[in-house]
Order: C-alpha cells, then structure tokens, then sequence
C-alpha cells in the first residue's frame, strides 16, 4: 500500500543543509548575487534600447563614370615597338605621344605609300577628265552629224519637188506635143485629100507628111523625158531613205562610242573613289603608328615591354589612370536584401586604411565614416553571387578623403528601419528580413 499521506511527508529546508548555510553567510556570495542580478536587470532593459537595421556590404573604391576608371591603352593595328616615350608614373596630357611603332604587314612597308597612292588618284582624275572631253566632243558630232542630216534631206526634199515639177512640165509637153500631132494629122489628111481632088501640090503634101513624122518623133522624145523625170523622182525618194540610213548609222556609231566613253568615265570615277579612300586610310594608318594617349592621367602600368617587340592590333600597351575622376564606392549585396534597396538612400562608409570605430546598430555613435548615397543598383547578378550597388558622396555631409586610392575596400552599411534590440534578435534568429524603411506620405486634399 503506497504511503501518500500529508502526515508522513518530512518538512525540511534549504538551510539544513552545510554547503548551503556556507554559502548564505559568506559575503563574497551575497554581492555575487547583487551584480548577477543587477547585470539581469540592465540586460532586459537593454533589450528596450532602439536598434538601426542595416544591409551591410563590402565593396572598393572607385569612379563614378565608366569613362574616369583605369583603362588600357590599345593599338589599333599591329606592328613592332621601336621607342618608348614614357615610363610608368608619368603623367601624360590628353594626345601626348606614348610609343612609336614601325610597319610589319609588307602590303604597306613602302616608304613612299602614300605620295604613290596620291599620284595614282591624280593620274585617275586626269583620265576621267579625258573620258569626259571624249564624251563631249562624242556629243558635238551627234550634234553635226543631226545638222549635216537635216540639210541631206532638205537638199533631197528639195530634188524630190523638182522632180515632181519636172515631171508635170514634161506631161504637159507630152500633151502639146500630141495636139501638135493632131493637128499634123489633121493637116496631112486635108492635103492628101486636096491632092487627090488636084488641088494641092505634091510636095505639099510630102511637107505636111514630113512634119507629122518629126511630131510622132517628138511625142516619143516627150515620152522619154516624162519617164526621166519619173525615175529621178524615184530616185530621189530612194535617196532620202540611203540619208536617213546613212546617218542612222553614223549617229548609232557616235552614240555607241559615247556610251563606251562614259562608260570608261564612270569606271575610272569608281576607281578615283577608291583610290581616294586608300588614300585617306593610308594617311590615317601613318598617324596610327604613334599611339598617343586618349585623356590625361598617369600611366600606372606597361603592359608589353622592350624594343622590336610585335603586337598586334587591339592588343593593350599600357593602363592609364585619368587624372580628374568622380569618386564612388561599389559594393556588394546579398539577392535576399536587395529589395530593400532604392536609389536615393543614405550609406554609411568606411575605409580601409582609416580609424574607425563603427557600432552597426548605432550609427550615430560610430566615428570615421561618411555618408554616401546609392545612385545605381545592378539588375544582374555578379560572378560573386551579389549584386552590384554603386554609391556616390553624401552632398550633405563631409566630403571624402582626398587621399584615397582606386580599388582601395570600402565597407558599408544601408540604414533601414529603427527597432528594439529584442525584436532585432528575434528576427535574426527566425531568418527574417529588415523591416521595410517607409517614411509616412499623407495625401494632399485637392481643393476645388
């Protein structure tokens, strides 16, 4: 039977015990127990203390513009280094002359390239000149030739109307010439007739038969002239046809001659042009062969070496350091607080090299750091697995020391949201992230 009862239950206390009663009188104990609880008490009311949230990152220092950062100085055609005309350090204006480097490639290792090319153009523009004289003096003969044709054919239209007259005068003839027989008949009838009845003489008769043999022999001579004038008509006509054929021909010829002269005048244009062009990248590739420095800066570091060295085109020289520059910092931030930030917003900074004495939570506290402000956030994730943000000079705060170098590190924090110690420690033990910085906007009431 299980003994339960209140009854047989021994009351005893802490203090029976040795080690405990020990304990309780020692004063060394008793003020242990003060500072415990009082390191208690200022613990829990720490916890009540506010607390910046920040995005930290870590970064270096560099431009502000791509065109003000450390770039390489390249040659733009290949070929061998013959002298150098500056050494690292230096500093070099903007078309200052870095090296000279001589020809390699055989198809320009002429000496005399260009005043060749030059001659070779002006001997072109003079041959295009002569096929542009050929081509006019081409069209002055069409021209004389169209002239020359005109007057063939007025000088035939002209032989065609006297034909034409000729034989209308000789048709008339023709027809005199058959009165003329009618009536010579006529009169050798009436004497035949009155040299029957004896009335008239026989050698009236013979006459009259005499004259109507010399009209019979004029109608036919009449005859022959009409069909004279006809077949010069005829010819005429023809003639006109062997006009219009022969300078058909001549003026196709000319024409022919003409279009292979401008031919000839266009080609040799074409090749004035490119010669022109060969011309010009000669002159231009003459001037490549001092590679001159594009700004001003300082020349950091030669990046091909000695004497009869080859290289080829757009391979780089030596890195140039411009010497006016906008100062900036690039950092590097987590993809989970990327979202929390915007262009705009305030950053703290600091350098390496430089005293600082930075509490995270408490950024007014910190001493040695600047202000910044993001100007540009990276849309596409780095090789590092973290965006890219950009950071330029707080314009509201000092300014930052003139003496710092490119590529230097940088660390920097994102000031977020100001919340209790407590809550930011139950955030980060739950994985959550920042609270979202919102500045309170109320809504202007629009008035009528």
């Amino acid at each position: 039977m299980l003994n339960i009862s209140e009854n047989n239950k021994i009351k005893q206390s802490f203090t029976d015990f040795k080690t405990i009663y020990t304990i309780e009188n020692k004063t060394h104990y008793k003020i242990l127990n003060k500072i415990i609880i009082g390191v208690s008490i200022f613990s829990f009311c720490l916890l009540f203390l506010p607390w910046t949230q920040n995005i930290s990152g870590s970064g270096a220092v560099t431009t502000l513009k791509p065109n003000q950062r450390p770039q390489s100085i390249q040659s733009v055609i290949s070929g061998r280094i013959e002298k150098w005309y500056v050494q690292e350090g230096d500093f070099v204006q903007k078309g200052d002359t870095i090296l000279y480097i001589s020809e390699i490639k055989e198809d320009y290792m002429d000496p005399n390239l260009v005043e060749n090319t030059k001659n070779q153009v002006e001997a072109k523009k003079q041959a295009t000149q002569s096929y542009a004289s050929k081509v006019g003096s081409l069209d002055d003969q069409l021209r004389a030739i169209e002239a020359e044709k005109r007057l063939k054919l007025e000088q035939a239209q002209n032989k065609i109307k006297q034909a034409r007259l000729k034989i209308k005068s000789d048709s008339i003839d023709l027809i005199a010439v058959n009165t003329q027989l009618k009536i010579a008949n006529t009169q050798y009838n009436r004497a035949l007739q009155l040299n029957k009845e004896g009335l008239k003489p026989l050698t009236d008769l013979e006459e009259k038969r005499l004259k109507l043999q010399d009209v019979e022999a004029k109608i036919i001579n009449q005859e022959n002239k009409l069909l004279s004038s006809k077949n010069e008509y005829i010819n005429s006509k023809v003639e006109i046809n062997r006009i219009m054929a022969e300078y058909s021909e001549k003026a196709a010829k000319s024409e022919s001659d003409q279009f292979t002269a401008r031919s000839s005048q266009y080609d040799a244009a074409a090749q004035v042009n490119k010669l022109e062009n060969q011309y010009v990248n000669y002159s231009i590739r003459n001037k490549m062969y001092y590679i001159r420095a594009a700004q001003s800066g300082y020349i950091n570091r030669a990046l091909q070496s000695g004497i009869g060295e080859t290289i080829k085109e757009g391979t780089a020289i030596a890195t140039i350091m411009p010497a006016e520059y906008d100062i900036a910092v690039e950092t590097f931030v987590n993809p989970v607080d990327l979202p929390l930030i915007n262009k705009g917003e305030k950053v703290r900074i600091w350098f390496d090299g430089w005293p600082t004495i930075v509490f995270s939570g408490w950024p007014d506290v910190s001493y040695g750091t600047f202000g910044g402000e993001i100007v540009a956030i990276e849309n596409f994730i780095s090789d590092n697995g973290k965006y890219r943000v950009l950071i330029a000079p707080d314009k509201n705060e000092a300014k930052w020391p003139k003496q710092l170098s490119i590529g230097s590190g940088a660390q920097t924090l994102a000031l977020l949201d100001t919340v209790p110690i407590w809550f930011e420690i139950w955030r980060t033990l739950n994985g959550f992230p920042p609270n979202y910085y919102k500045k309170d906007t109320k809504p202007s009431k629009e008035k009528k």
